[in-house]
Parts: structure tokens; sequence; C-alpha cells
């Protein structure tokens, strides 16, 4: 019962430091429904108190606590509290989550839930803890997330997509490196600056190894895919404009992903649909009008007649238009970052980026492109 609702991720770190331009209020999502009292405890003869909790019981249909499933719990459990008012649960430092688990802190939190750090007292190793809110849409995705990674602890992630899953939540975030150690290399951009050595290094990761997190928005191909997915910078114009989505869109985020990690900042810093497609035409150049004639009913509105983007109108800020006007054309924007053998880079990126899904390169196709061949590193623009 416990992993229903507990998933144990061996850690070194977290990183936090997207830098994106601030959410606008009127982009935020709506707060979240609030989450009824807890009924009263009812005092049951001992004789009855086979889910009893204290002094009281909680029936099988009430979800008071992320602690409990189904009424039943934990054994070894700290003593029942109330979750928050937004259902994650709450802790103390230092009390045992389970026998097993002994909580030191809190990592992080999410839309999800948290994630804490916690000492597992078998294996004498410090490991991160998923705990998921204490509503039924979560604790589905949560159960989602555990389907999908024990079929990946049978399979490689590069088969993701032959096992007909689509992650739809590809990002920096969620890829994570496998070790925080780093070596120093000699800077080659930089040595002909002057510096108090005569020289000038970074820091670059000792490994490659990286981990695939967050398997908790994964979808199957066979299920609904009209909803909106992926996190904005990352999502796909057929996702904006309500096309439907499948694979493909997890190779757009790939794409997008590909550029911050050659510029150091996000692609399409937006939080606004509008904005979000001006931006791709600025960068990619204007949306296939065949594309445009099949957007859903609600994405007209971002279009004038003759399938051209209604991009700025009268409710434009100057901000949003110093924000689309800045960004350069695909290649120049790589140009500028990398030196002029990149080309290899820029076909990739620009495979990646189609707009039409059907045209998109392929997982695998990406993986044979000529950019991840082996060889010499200063072929693509880096100097190791």
């Amino acid at each position: 019962m416990e992993t229903q609702r507990i998933m144990e991720i061996p850690h070194r770190s977290i990183d936090k430091r997207p830098r994106k331009r601030p959410r606008l209020t009127w982009d935020m999502p709506p707060p979240p429904p609030p989450i009824p009292p807890p009924l009263p405890c009812k005092v049951l003869p001992a004789s009855n108190r086979s889910q009893e909790v204290g002094n009281g019981i909680v029936p099988n249909h009430v979800y008071s606590s992320s602690m409990f499933y189904r009424g039943t719990s934990r054994n070894g459990s700290p003593p029942w509290r109330p979750d928050d008012k937004d259902g994650h649960y709450v802790f103390a430092v230092g009390e045992n989550l389970t026998p097993r688990y002994r909580i030191l802190g809190k990592m992080g939190e999410g839309t999800f839930g948290q994630v804490l750090e916690c000492l597992d007292n078998e294996k004498k190793e410090v490991v991160a803890i998923k705990i998921v809110r204490s509503l039924i849409k979560y604790r589905e995705a949560a159960m989602t997330e555990i389907d999908v990674l024990m079929r990946l602890a049978k399979h490689d992630v590069s088969v993701m997509h032959d096992l007909c899953l689509i992650h739809t939540d590809l990002k920096p975030e969620n890829i994570l490196l496998v070790s925080s150690e780093f070596i120093k290399v000699p800077d080659y951009k930089f040595l002909s600056r002057t510096t108090k050595d005569g020289s000038y290094f970074k820091n670059l990761p000792k490994t490659s190894s990286i981990k695939l997190i967050d398997f908790g928005s994964t979808t199957f191909e066979h299920q609904d895919h009209s909803y909106v997915v992926s996190t904005r910078h990352y999502r796909a114009p057929e996702v904006i404009l309500g096309l439907g989505w499948n694979y493909p869109c997890d190779l757009w985020s790939v794409g997008c992903i590909l550029v911050e990690l050659c510029t150091g900042e996000a692609l399409f810093q937006t939080h606004e649909n509008l904005e979000h497609l001006a931006m791709m035409e600025r960068v990619l150049g204007p949306l296939p009008p065949q594309m445009v004639v099949r957007a859903d009913r609600r994405a007209e509105k971002y279009f004038r007649r003759g399938a051209r983007l209604g991009w700025p109108d009268s409710s434009t800020s100057r901000e949003s238009m110093r924000a689309v006007w800045k960004l350069p054309r695909l290649p120049n924007l790589i140009m500028q970052h990398v030196d002029h053998s990149a080309g290899d880079l820029i076909d990739l990126l620009q495979g990646l980026l189609r707009y039409e899904p059907v045209e998109r390169l392929r997982a695998r196709e990406a993986l044979r492109h000529p950019f991840f061949l082996p060889g010499d590193p200063k072929r693509y623009g880096y100097s190791l």
C-alpha cells in the first residue's frame, strides 16, 4: 500500500534555476478548489478500532491526509495530522515518515506535491521521497507515474515511444545529472583575455549521464490527447492551436531544450498563447496556412483573415513587443553562441522544431543525426 503514495528517487541534487520572464498576473492558473474540512472523528470501543488513529477513526470514503490511503494508517508513521489547505502533507524534520525513512528536510514543492529529503535507515543513504497532494486527481496521476516507472524499469528510456508512452513535460528541470561532480577545463574562448593566472577555466560535469524524471504527466498513445500539455516554454504549436498531439510534442520540447543548453536561456520566454506564436514566427518563420486552417475554434482569435497571425494587436504591451522583436532567426541565434562549424546543430534543431508534427524528426531519426556522430568536438563549435 505504501508504494501507492510514496516513491523513492535516489538523488544528489535538484536544480532550481530557470531563467525566464516573470509570469503575468492575468496568466496565473486558477486557484485549486477548497478542501473540505475533515469529518469529526468518532470514538469507538477498542474492539472496533481496526482503522483507529489516536482516539478516532477515519472512514474509508474520507481522504483527510496524504499519510492515509482509504482510511488505512501507515504502520510506524508519525502521529496523524491534517494536511495543509492545498493538500500538502504536513511534516516535522526529524520524525520518521515510516520506520525505514527519517525526514531530514524539504527539497522542493510543485503542482503535484512535495519532495522530502530522507535518510534510508536500511541502506544508510540519503534519498528523495515524493509525496503527492491528497487530492484524487493527483493520486491518480501518481498511480500513472508508478505504472510508467515500473514499465521503464524493464526497458531502456530510449524505447519509451515504443512502449506507447508520451512524456508531455520534457524540460531542463526534469533532466538531472546522475553525479554532481565536475572537472575544470580551459575555456579556449577566453584564453586570449588577460586574467590573473594567465588562463580561464570552466566547470564541466565529470559524466554526461542523466536521469529523466517526473512521469506524472505521462500518457499512453490510446488516451485522450485534446487537453493542454507541456510546460509553457516547451509547448509545441499543435498544442496551442488545439490540433491534438502525440509523440512529436516531446521532440519539439527536446528542440527547445537543446537551444536553451546552447544559449543559457529559454527560447520562448512567454506566458501567453498569442505572444508565444509570435515568438515562434520570429524565430522559425510563419506558421503553415494549412495548419492555421485546421486550428481549433478557440485558437481562431489569434489570426486575421488569410491565416496571418494577429500580433501585435491593440492590447499588446511594449514589453511584449520588445520580447518578440529582440529574438533573431534560429540560425543567427545559434551562431551567436557557437562558432561557424555549427551547421549540424542548426540542421538538427530545424528538424526538431518543424511546425507540422508529421514532418518533425522522430526520436530515432534525431539520434542518427550527424550532430550526434562521434568525431572532433571542435567540429560542432565546442572546445572540451
